[in-house]
């Protein structure tokens, strides 16, 4: 039984329709690739062993012509590669690159030195991580665009961002196309934005909440640099959004009142293990429910929870080809 018969029948006493899947190319779709470095090798594990490559071909095509160059460069000094243990590569949908270098050995002089000639080399942005220490110390925002609203996105190399370039837009479509009169919108777990910059457009206004420091600075960059003055947002927990609700004051609020929305919709894209208790009675407040979910697990688990909603419309998004992993986008309603 493949992946999208078995959830067809996991959720049917859910859902009884057939659900849409959307399937992504099996090459050059991953836009976010991690790796070890080893024995002058890229370095990925699996089954308890460990590949060892050059280049990798679910990469995006950016990533991928770039790893044989970038791993010639770093095995041909000494310096560079002494004590490196990871690299990881992202591609904005301009096809920048954005590289990290992670170290077991303090950030030098010599090293910051060979590393921007690298940069200058290949034209690309390179963070030099260690225990305790970062070069360049400022944030370095790879900057991409979300082409069907015109609009700037932003991430960091250690915040989190969807890595199939391919499904992405058909992601933000499919929310979108949820959206039934739509008054005001809020949001957990809102990342660097990439709904909330989509929806704002249809909602009258926006309030969305990360808790990661990272990805709400890129969502706040983005508020500014796209000039949208009807999101505001906050850096709140999930949990503690629910004790928002619940009439805790947070100082992070800055003056945002909760009480002056109208909300038609909340959305929530939790991280694999779902939805908490006190999100799910959270969620019992809304008429509305967009649920984007990376783990159908948890999914089925946290719907059964929400017993006065049902499920109105439905699909699943291929985002990692050949594994068992399935991106769920949907929208519960009470009737």
């Amino acid at each position: 039984m493949n992946k999208f018969t078995k959830f067809n029948s996991d959720i049917s006493n859910n859902y009884s329709k057939r659900i849409r899947a959307h399937l992504s190319p099996v090459h050059s779709y991953r836009s976010r690739c991690e790796f070890g470095y080893s024995k002058e090798s890229y370095v990925m594990h699996k089954n308890n062993s460990k590949i060892y490559l050059e280049e990798f071909d679910v990469a995006v095509i950016s990533i991928k012509q770039l790893m044989p160059i970038l791993l010639k460069l770093i095995n041909n000094s000494i310096e560079i590669k002494h004590k490196l243990f990871q690299i990881n590569f992202r591609s904005s949908s301009s096809n920048k690159v954005l590289i990290t270098l992670i170290y077991h050995k303090n950030i030098s002089d010599n090293l910051v030195d060979e590393i921007k000639e690298i940069i200058n080399l290949l034209d690309v942005d390179i963070i030099i991580r260690a225990k305790n220490s970062i070069h360049p110390s400022k944030d370095i925002y790879l900057q991409g665009f979300i082409t069907s609203k015109n609009l700037k996105i932003y991430q960091t190399d250690n915040s989190f961002y969807q890595p199939n370039r391919y499904l992405l837009p058909k992601m933000i479509n499919k929310v979108s196309s949820l959206i039934e009169n739509p008054k005001d919108l809020i949001e957990l777990y809102c990342g660097v934005g990439t709904f909330t910059l989509s929806l704002s457009e249809l909602f009258k206004n926006v309030f969305a909440t990360e808790n990661d420091r990272k990805s709400f600075k890129c969502l706040n960059k983005a508020i500014i640099d796209n000039n949208l003055s009807n999101i505001n947002c906050a850096r709140l927990s999930s949990t503690e959004v629910e004790e928002l609700f619940n009439g805790r004051k947070f100082r992070r609020m800055d003056g945002i009142n909760i009480k002056k929305y109208n909300f038609s919709h909340i959305l929530v894209d939790p991280p694999r293990s779902g939805l908490t208790e006190e999100v799910i009675k959270l969620l019992s407040r809304f008429k509305n429910i967009i649920y984007i979910s990376c783990s159908p697990e948890t999914y089925i688990r946290d719907i059964k929870l929400l017993k006065d909603h049902k499920i109105k419309n439905i699909e699943v998004f291929d985002q990692f080809p050949n594994t068992k992993h399935l991106e769920i986008v949907s929208i519960l309603s009470i009737n």
